[in-house]
Formats: C-alpha cells, sequence, structure tokens
C-alpha cells in the first residue's frame, strides 16, 4: 500500500544487521547481537530518514520501502564507510601514550578524541597508527526492516537531542520544543532550531535558567558536548 512506504524526513525504528567479509560486526536486533557479544543488549534505534543518522548508502536506500519488510542490501565503501586512505596512517610519538599511561603494541585498537585508531607498530620512541575506520575499504551488507513509522512528538524530540546534542536536556513540547538552560546555551539553540522546525514542524527556543552550585559541573559538561558536536559539524561541512 502506497501509504505504508516510508518518505524523506519520516521517523522510524529500524532493525537491522550490518555484515562485513560475511561476518556481523553491528546489530540492534538480539539473536544477532549475541553473536557478537553474549552480554550485549540491544538499543532501540529510530532515525530520521535523509538525515543520515545512519550510514549514506543504507539512509538512501531506506526512503520508499515498506514497514514490516524484511530487505538486504549491498554498499561499496563509497556508500558506506569510505575508501582506505594512506594520510590517515601517521606516526606518532611514543611519549603521547606513555604520558597517558597507555602502553601501545602492535594490534592495539583505541580510542583517541573519540576516533578509533589501531596501533600498527611500535618501533623505538615512534608508534605507527592507522586512523581509518576500521570497516574502511570494505563492501558492506545490510540486512532491515523498517518495524514502524514514529509519529510521537517526545520520541523524535529526543532522537534529535541525541543525535544533535549527544545529550536530552529538560525540555517541554507546546508550540515549540522549549529546553531550560543557561543563556550560553542559547548560541546551540540558534544552529539547530530550524532543523527541529523542518523536522517536527516547531522551532527550538531556550528558557534561560541560572544553574545552582550542585549543577553547574553537569551544565559545563553539556556546554562542552555540545562545543564539539558544532566543531565536528563545521569539519563536515568544510570537507
Amino acid at each position: 500500500m502506497e501509504n505504508n512506504k516510508i518518505s524523506k524526513n519520516d521517523f522510524v525504528e529500524l532493525k537491522y544487521t550490518g555484515y562485513a567479509n560475511g561476518d556481523i560486526f553491528d546489530s540492534n536486533i538480539s539473536e544477532d547481537l549475541k553473536k557478537l557479544n553474549p552480554n550485549a543488549q540491544p538499543i532501540k534505534t529510530i532515525i530520521a530518514i535523509g538525515q543520515e543518522m545512519v550510514v549514506k548508502g543504507l539512509d538512501k536506500s531506506l526512503e520508499g520501502k515498506e514497514i514490516g519488510k524484511e530487505y538486504e542490501i549491498i554498499l561499496s565503501p563509497k556508500e558506506s564507510f569510505g575508501e582506505r586512505k594512506r594520510d590517515l596512517v601517521k606516526t606518532i610519538p611514543l611519549k603521547a601514550f606513555t604520558e597517558k599511561k597507555v602502553s601501545p603494541y602492535p594490534g592495539l585498537v583505541l580510542t583517541l578524541d573519540d576516533i578509533m585508531v589501531k596501533i600498527i607498530a611500535v618501533s623505538g620512541g615512534r608508534v605507527m597508527v592507522d586512523f581509518n575506520n576500521p570497516l574502511s575499504g570494505k563492501e558492506i551488507k545490510y540486512k532491515f526492516n523498517i518495524t514502524r513509522k514514529v509519529s510521537d512528538e517526545k520520541e523524535k524530540a529526543e532522537t534529535l537531542f541525541s543525535v544533535l546534542f549527544r545529550f536530552i536536556p529538560e525540555y517541554e513540547i507546546k508550540e515549540s520544543v522549549m529546553i531550560k538552560g543557561p543563556k550560553s546555551m542559547e548560541v546551540f539553540v540558534k544552529v539547530y532550531s530550524e532543523k527541529f522546525k523542518e523536522l517536527l514542524g516547531k522551532p527550538l527556543v531556550l528558557e534561560e535558567i541560572k544553574p545552582d552550585t550542585k549543577i553547574k559541573k553537569s551544565v559545563e559538561s553539556n556546554e562542552e558536548k555540545l562545543e564539539n558536536k558544532l566543531e565536528e559539524n563545521k569539519d563536515k561541512q568544510s570537507s
């Protein structure tokens, strides 16, 4: 049925499993996820179609699909995690690791500045590291099912907060989506207000509150997360 199909900017709940070289690398389906980690619990995934909240090729494939139907797609590196780039293999002084009490060795995978890196070699006072995504250069397969279209404004708003802000602030929805926070958050509200209006039909606004000393550290932490997210967006736009 035509009205059962998904359109751009629709919010949907997505069930999926990703494969690389025939092996599962990610899933939010319980039986598949347990093949990666027996103790892992699946996380509900809600996204807005066309907003690249999942890898680009998967996101593009979702538009026009039917709710409740099983699909399978194959994505090239360009459509998924990118081609491997030689300039992302770098040499870093060993001191940069030892100062953080990290003892690097070949094969070690760790996170530096929210980027996953792999240690290739350690020689003398130098460490060769690979900043390429571990899945870059690989053909990716996804099996997926759009289980439902999301209509609840709260679910939509919290999806956007999670993706854009990386946390869910105190908020309420009326004629607008109003978040409560210090005046310093106003700049972030201005950046994302149009995105909320585009996807929810309601702008994002700020109700200023002055934090007491008990929650000051939490507010500062959230502000730092927002600043980092804005910097990430600037980098993406300039690349």
